[in-house]
């Protein structure tokens, strides 16, 4: 993490989990125990039926509210989908683009992935874009060179001054509810290498300022080890975000390295 360039971010994905009528417990339990978050901006990512009574919960306190997916159509005969200008309208900050339970499950190509990406952009929200490759990729060798594709293509058409809203999470798609574990410095290396493509699209500057999160199941026990990874910027948690006590404890992770960062 390296918060003089840009802001850690902690993300909680809550995917098809809490019924409407928990968010206000839930909000109410975390909000006394979510620590000062000047230095690391705090999201929540219901499912969409609770998306309106989150973003009300929500309001005013800092915490922004993402959605969990959004159509590539602005508009249209398109039953059952969720366009870019709707979730805006609620008032959704946030839209997550290519979770790999996406592409995994639903048959999402990267080819979408980028239309969704340039239309949550176009609405004036901001895409948190996953990548990440299989074991199979991995064990051949192969996963530079997928999480790379990925990337570009999703970012196409993505104009140097928009990148600055975008955040990219790397989610090793191996290491999630497999028994296997990406190390931190694996995962490290992945954002590293995530960032050097960054450089080669858009130069230094702009690929300093990019967040990369990681979504392999980070949790309060292995959130330091995984934040002090210089290009680690954040997390996209999962299961730990459904727990107010395991979330806050990753958001303290990711403000007590950011003040090392200030310190040094």
């Amino acid at each position: 993490m390296n918060t003089k360039y840009r802001r850690a971010i902690i993300g909680g994905n809550w995917k098809m989990n809490l019924l409407p009528s928990e968010i206000k417990a839930y909000v109410k339990k975390l909000l006394p125990n979510l620590p000062p978050t000047r230095d690391c901006e705090v999201i929540i990512c219901p499912s969409f039926i609770s998306l309106g009574q989150t973003i009300s919960a929500l309001r005013g306190t800092g915490v922004a509210v993402a959605a969990q997916n959004v159509s590539e159509f602005p508009s249209g005969a398109y039953t059952g989908e969720v366009s870019a200008p709707q979730l805006s309208d609620i008032g959704a900050t946030h839209v997550i683009v290519g979770h790999s339970e996406r592409r995994i499950y639903f048959g999402e190509k990267d080819l979408t992935v980028n239309r969704k990406v340039l239309t949550v952009l176009e609405h004036g929200m901001r895409p948190i874009v996953c990548i990440g490759e299989s074991g199979a990729i991995r064990d051949a060798g192969a996963a530079e060179e997928l999480v790379s594709f990925q990337l570009k293509t999703a970012l196409h058409g993505v104009a140097p001054q928009k990148m600055r809203r975008v955040a990219i999470a790397y989610e090793p798609v191996w290491a999630i509810g497999t028994g296997k574990t990406a190390t931190a410095q694996q995962a490290g290396d992945m954002c590293a290498m995530i960032r050097t493509s960054i450089r080669k699209i858009y130069g230094a500057r702009i690929a300093r300022s990019v967040s990369i999160l990681y979504g392999g199941s980070m949790n309060g026990d292995n959130a330091p080890e995984l934040l002090a990874q210089p290009d680690i910027d954040g997390g996209l948690i999962g299961g730990a975000s459904l727990k107010v006590e395991d979330f806050c404890r990753i958001i303290s992770a990711a403000i007590e390295e950011s003040a090392k960062i200030y310190k040094e």
